[in-house]
């Protein structure tokens, strides 16, 4: 039995390492063009709360170079940075009403991204600040649309 535990425990420890070897992008892109903010107030709670998802400013922590931490911080990020990007406002970015509503429904920040950034837990009154912000910000300077899938059997 304990061969077996042994051989097991090793195997373990192999691919433990081997999974170190999978390559994740972990990059930051130039900034194209940053979204004209109404205030740097606003550009503080949304560099708090959203930057490091949702622009080419990410900070990337220790655990984001641990297999398999690192694939899913690299997949949130990437997925961040095709919806809605701060740092490229001349790429589509998902709209006002989408970002509000995600926010509003405490989709974001991401869960399991607060259980490491304490500091990107916004209260009521900062997430309330930062939602008028993003309307006045959107307002002035709104995103390029995206375009919308058609429904299956829409001839539209």
């Amino acid at each position: 039995m304990k061969k077996y535990l042994k051989i097991a425990g090793a195997l373990i420890v192999v691919a433990v390492i081997g999974i170190q070897l999978v390559p994740v992008e972990r990059t930051n892109p130039p900034v194209v063009r940053d979204v004209a903010w109404d205030s740097p107030e606003t550009r503080a709670l949304a560099e708090r709360a959203c930057f490091d998802c949702h622009s080419n400013e990410t900070k990337w922590p220790y655990y984001s170079y641990i297999a398999p931490i690192s694939w899913r911080v690299a997949q949130h990020v990437s997925m961040g940075r095709r919806h809605l990007n701060f740092s490229d406002w001349t790429q589509p970015n998902e709209d006002l009403d989408e970002v509000i509503e995600v926010m509003e429904e405490g989709e974001m920040p991401l869960s399991d991204y607060l259980l490491m950034h304490s500091e990107a837990r916004l209260s009521p009154e900062e997430t309330e600040a930062l939602i008028a912000g993003f309307r006045r910000t959107f307002e002035n300077d709104p995103p390029i649309e995206r375009r919308r899938r058609r429904p299956p059997g829409d001839g539209a």
